[in-house]
């Protein structure tokens, strides 16, 4: 499904590209390969290469299976030599705020093809994901960044978010969270 609106605001006034050459849209289960070689392509740029373990059928399950509890959309861009390509993605998820007493959204990861980038698709994706919140009368937004990602956090804070200073995110994973989860 596109959004008209949206994708009329997709690039720069001053882009090489017409607006009506990329479109904001919800992911399909045709995306998910693509979706899956960017999320490579994040797991790099953050420099975990390697770490990806994820897999098509099982992102695909993920996103359209009878339950989904993850959520994408993705920017399509137009090429003149050839179909058109997936230029971004955001994959997001539902939080809860016990004190809010409602649902958020946990923006998990945003990316932009290199080449991609100042065409205002994070910016884009970002606002869907902000309208989506805001229609549905969620209290809140949130996502983690790297502190080394200054691109990043000074794009997030040019549009009005800022960091948790007072919070660390901890985490539980591997031998850890194994030995933790099993009964003794």
């Amino acid at each position: 499904m596109a959004y008209p609106p949206e994708a009329a605001r997709l690039r720069r006034a001053d882009s090489p590209h017409p607006p009506e050459a990329a479109r904001l849209r919800r992911a399909t289960p045709d995306d998910v390969p693509v979706i899956l070689e960017l999320i490579g392509d994040l797991a790099a740029y953050e420099r975990e290469p390697d770490a990806v373990k994820n897999t098509v059928p099982v992102l695909t399950e993920q996103l359209f299976g009878d339950n989904p509890a993850i959520f994408a959309h993705v920017v399509e861009e137009d090429d003149a030599a050839g179909p058109s390509r997936i230029a971004g993605f955001a994959l997001w998820f539902l939080n809860y705020s016990t004190w809010e007493g409602t649902h958020g959204i946990y923006l998990e990861d945003l990316y932009v093809r290199p080449e991609a980038r100042g065409r205002g698709y994070g910016k884009a994706l970002l606002q869907e994901l902000a309208r989506t919140a805001v229609e549905r009368g969620y209290a809140r937004m949130e996502w983690s960044v790297l502190t080394w990602n200054e691109p990043s956090i000074g794009f997030y804070r040019s549009i009005g978010a800022h960091p948790l200073d007072e919070w660390d995110t901890f985490r539980l994973t591997g031998r850890s969270l194994t030995e933790f989860g099993t009964p003794a």
